[in-house]
């Protein structure tokens, strides 16, 4: 005779977003998981409702990518088919630091560039096709069900109807908007700190049919210098699917863009240097302008509370968000999801909850300290100052910056950093500070470093009628 098993655990995530679809793959091994979205999810790589920052351009660090591919095997492989570019970096990457431009060494990591709107299909629709996911468009949970010390569920709206839906597990997965801290305060439970830094930032997005024979050009992005008393101004080209390029421009308070797009090319121009004005002068317009304010970093620190419910986890960007600027939510996103599945298989006993919240907190913490010092230098940017120790590993990121652009070693710890593949460690090790900190001074180009091959083109492009 077999062995009799019980009924298989249900967990619910709530958000049909990147962060909750990744939740879902990542508890199907082991549970039964129902995913609620409040809008459609839309079939095929298109706008999806309620993700307004899907417009702007989006980075899929390699450290992202590599947790993506470890709980939906194939994503990879269907994203380059779709278009998407693999970015080695440094070497496909014209970059502008606040330390000058990136030498373009061998690739040491990566980043894959499409539309925020292929990735979410890719994974969605992966995700879906595993027979223990069911997902519920057009539903939204409204409340949680439970006590201060176990959460058994969510009240669900779909419609004019309202249900209990029971699970072992809820996953809030809906994105900066969550409305968490207000469901457990109807709970009883104590409200959440939240840690807050705001430059004030807005952007400004654009897609462009490339010009002829640059549709495989390098991503280029132009960085403000944070060192500078004035407005950060940022510009970023990203090569996406179909010929395209994704152009966003930002500047932090007193310096943002507007949607004017007859405005657009001279902001481009206005940068720290002209390049993508430049370049955008000679792409074909696909869109108007789209404009987005709401990227104030922001973390609540669920990990802290003296109280926190079994059967309750918060992930990505209902747990913090983070200037978009260093591309990091999707990733942070994905690592979040990667430990969730590593503690349920490791131990889904008493405490589950509270172990993933405290590894979320510390998967969090190298994006949250790069977005908070680096934005809280530029004039008028609110939040709690980083003190002592803060001010001292920001004159040591100057420093890192300037060393990066020119050493292999400290380039190499940078990328490695920026792309999550390694903690923030990696750029402490006593190499790296050896090279940081007694630096063979070299000064950077002035101009950005293009390929022989690149700069035809370049020529070519600008000397046709």
């Amino acid at each position: 005779m077999g062995v009799e098993r019980g009924p298989r655990r249900k967990a619910l995530v709530i958000g049909g977003s990147l962060t909750g679809m990744l939740a879902a793959a990542a508890l199907a091994e082991t549970m039964e998981v129902t995913v609620v979205e409040r809008h459609e999810m839309p079939h095929g790589p298109l706008p999806r409702q309620g993700a307004p920052q899907a417009r702007h351009a989006h980075l899929l660090w390699s450290g992202g990518a590599r947790a993506i591919e470890e709980l939906v095997p194939g994503a990879t492989e269907r994203l380059l088919a779709a278009g998407a570019r693999h970015i080695a970096v440094p070497r496909d990457l014209v970059v502008l630091t606040s330390g000058g431009w990136l030498t373009r060494f061998p690739e040491r990591q990566y980043f894959l560039a499409c539309t925020r709107d292929l990735v979410d299909w890719v994974v969605r629709d992966l995700v879906g096709r595993k027979a223990r996911v069911r997902t519920l468009p057009g539903h939204a949970a409204v409340g949680l069900r439970g006590t201060t010390t176990q959460v058994t569920g969510a009240l669900v709206r779909g419609g004019r109807r309202e249900e209990t839906v029971e699970a072992d597990l809820v996953v809030d997965a809906s994105g900066r908007a969550s409305a968490m801290p207000r469901w457990l305060d109807r709970l009883g439970l104590a409200a959440v700190r939240t840690d807050v830094v705001d430059s004030g930032l807005g952007y400004a997005s654009r897609l462009f049919h490339a010009p002829p024979g640059l549709g495989d050009f390098p991503a280029i992005n132009v960085q403000a210098d944070p060192r500078q008393p004035v407005p950060g101004l940022n510009g970023t080209i990203l090569p996406v699917e179909d010929g395209r390029w994704l152009v966003t421009l930002s500047g932090t308070r007193g310096g943002r863009p507007g949607g004017d797009a007859a405005a657009f090319e001279d902001f481009a121009r206005s940068l720290r240097h002209p390049v993508i004005g430049d370049l955008v002068s000679r792409a074909t317009p696909l869109t108007e302008v789209t404009v987005s304010h709401s990227t104030a970093n922001r973390r609540r620190r669920y990990e802290r509370m003296r109280v926190w419910p079994e059967g309750l986890v918060v992930l990505g960007d209902a747990l913090a968000t983070y200037n978009p600027l260093y591309g990091h939510g999707m990733s942070v996103a994905a690592r979040h999801a990667l430990l969730l599945r590593g503690q349920v298989a490791r131990n889904p006993g008493p405490g589950l909850a509270r172990r993933v919240q405290r590894a979320a907190a510390r998967a969090t913490d190298a994006a949250w300290a790069l977005a908070g010092t680096q934005d809280l230098r530029y004039p008028g940017a609110e939040g709690r100052s980083p003190g002592p120790l803060g001010a001292l590993m920001t004159g040591y990121t100057d420093r890192l910056m300037h060393a990066a652009t020119h050493r292999r070693g400290a380039s190499h710890a940078l990328v490695d950093v920026l792309s999550l593949s390694a903690g923030q460690a990696a750029v402490l090790r006593p190499d790296v500070l050896a090279t940081v900190l007694n630096p063979v001074r070299q000064e950077p180009p002035q101009e950005p470093p293009f390929t022989e091959e690149e700069r035809s083109l370049m020529i070519s492009l600008f000397t046709r009628r």
